[in-house]
């Protein structure tokens, strides 16, 4: 009994002394074959991974549904320029002799543009200033030689006629008594009409040298016509000056020096300074959502992030059977100095509003243009297929009249999710 009592406990402490040995050796091995426990333990989490994803669904990052204020928009794009452009042309013959300004300068109303030359001009304009001193100078004769000589002779032809009836009546008063001779009493009535002819002729040239007579008023008349004359001269003159006909830019430049200017052939051309453009074609379809005075928003391509103001001033009647569009111009009235002819813009035309309405993306909504849109609506872990009626449609967004509420999240079209399928919702 007591011999097999020592055997055991010999035997115990044999084991205790040899047990850490043991575990150092299953340690050693399970160090040499870390790489096989590693890929163990990696295994069995991606198998508990799918396992989960299977139970789950797969993690979709969802878009969600909430309140805010939705514009819709008519999107299209077009260029700026004036409501019109001035063509400049010489209305005059000549040869080009200086050109003042460049294409794209800015120009002011009355400054200088081209030069022609102009000797024969200015030699036509002094020989009219002749004229009309020539034509002065005949009235001025009239009024101080012609009409003061003739209200002379027209005198003196009265104190004639005067003296020559009273001789006639002495004659004839003579003649009847028997005291006077027959050949006297007719030279006082040849001498009567003398005089009374020279009175007739004296008082046509007091009358046609007065104001109201003929040698007056073809003297006023060629006086009139050579300053008519000057007139022309001086501004055939001028026209060898083009100047600006108002402010704005010169957009196109078609005259050099020594060239020849013809009467109608346009060498420069102006867009006037002040009212502004925008022309664009919207799709025929949209035709019907748009009316004078609406408010858009543009910006210009090369300057993206700042927008200006337009508003419809203009409506074509006809449609471009080619393309299916209309041409609509927006008047921009406080246009921005970057703006520049031809240049390309893009306008949002602005024809509903809603504040505070329920809005979805539209990246979400199935069948956006049918009678029964619908999306798929993130429901206790699956994606569930919900009708909506859709209202207004914004940048991106549709309004939502019924079938959502604010928080509920939404699927997007391009992730492939089926309805009924298993889902995790994330949020971006």
């Amino acid at each position: 009994m007591d011999m097999t009592t020592d055997t055991s406990r010999e035997s115990t402490k044999a084991t205790r002394r040899t047990a850490p040995g043991r575990l150092a050796q299953a340690l050693a091995a399970a160090w040499q074959h870390k790489w096989s426990v590693a890929a163990l333990i990696l295994l069995f989490g991606a198998a508990l991974l799918g396992a989960l994803r299977l139970v789950l669904g797969p993690e979709v990052v969802v878009a969600q549904v909430v309140r805010g204020d939705l514009v819709q928009t008519v999107v299209a794009s077009g260029h700026i320029e004036t409501p019109y452009r001035v063509e400049i042309a010489s209305q005059i013959t000549g040869t080009v002799e200086d050109v003042l300004v460049q294409e794209g300068e800015q120009v002011r109303q009355g400054q200088k543009l081209v030069v022609i030359e102009a000797s024969e001009l200015q030699a036509a304009v002094v020989q009219t200033e002749g004229a009309v001193a020539q034509a002065e100078a005949r009235l001025r004769q009239l009024q101080e030689l012609t009409k003061p000589a003739a209200d002379q002779a027209l005198m003196q032809a009265q104190a004639n006629l005067l003296n020559a009836q009273a001789a006639y009546d002495r004659a004839s008063k003579l003649a009847g008594s028997g005291y006077g001779t027959r050949a006297t009493l007719d030279d006082a009535t040849k001498n009567l009409d003398v005089a009374r002819t020279q009175v007739r002729t004296a008082e046509l040239q007091v009358f046609t040298s007065s104001p109201t007579g003929s040698d007056y008023v073809m003297a006023e008349t060629q006086l009139a016509q050579a300053r008519a004359n000057l007139n022309t001269a001086r501004a055939r003159l001028n026209y060898a000056t083009i100047v600006a006909p108002r402010d704005g830019v010169l957009i196109t430049r078609n005259v050099e020096r020594g060239m020849v200017a013809q009467p109608g052939k346009a060498m420069l051309v102006l867009a006037p300074k002040g009212d502004i453009q925008v022309v664009v074609q919207i799709d025929e379809k949209n035709l019907g959502l748009l009316t004078l005075g609406q408010k858009a928003l543009a910006s210009a391509d090369a300057y993206p992030d700042q927008r200006f103001v337009a508003l419809i001033s203009y409506i074509n009647p006809s449609v471009d059977i080619n393309r299916a569009s209309v041409q609509i111009k927006l008047l921009v009235q406080d246009p921005p100095d970057y703006l520049r002819q031809d240049m390309t813009v893009s306008v949002d035309v602005e024809i509903a509003r809603r504040d505070d309405a329920i809005v979805v993306p539209a990246r979400a909504v199935h069948d956006p243009g049918s009678a029964t849109p619908w999306v798929l609506k993130a429901n206790f872990g699956r994606a569930q297929q919900q009708p909506v009626r859709l209202g207004l449609r914004g940048t991106g967004q549709y309004e939502v009249l019924g079938g959502l509420q604010p928080g509920d999240l939404v699927v997007p079209l391009t992730l492939g999710v089926k309805a009924g399928q298993r889902m995790r919702a994330v949020l971006p």
